[in-house]
């Protein structure tokens, strides 16, 4: 499984749980959208300054990492209304 694959695993992963621990789908919402967003760009990090990718490189596989995860969990939010 590729490293892409298995963040974005942990990022539907994380969001389950929290949406289990918090019963109120807003603020379960933006607690996700925070979290998920310090441990995606700590990974692009990682990637940019200790597995030698570049910045551009990087930030494409990042808006995929972020923005999946954070894409599903705004339209559960929104479908949950």
């Amino acid at each position: 499984m590729s490293h892409t694959a298995m963040m974005l695993l942990a990022g539907i992963v994380l969001l389950v749980l929290i949406r289990l621990i918090q019963r109120d789908a807003a603020r379960a919402t933006r607690l996700f959208l925070i979290l998920w967003l310090i441990v995606s760009i700590c990974n692009l990090l990682v990637g940019v300054l200790h597995a030698g990718y570049g910045w551009g490189e990087e930030a494409v596989i990042w808006l995929l990492v972020f923005g999946l995860p954070a894409a599903i969990a705004l339209a559960v939010r929104r479908v949950g209304r």
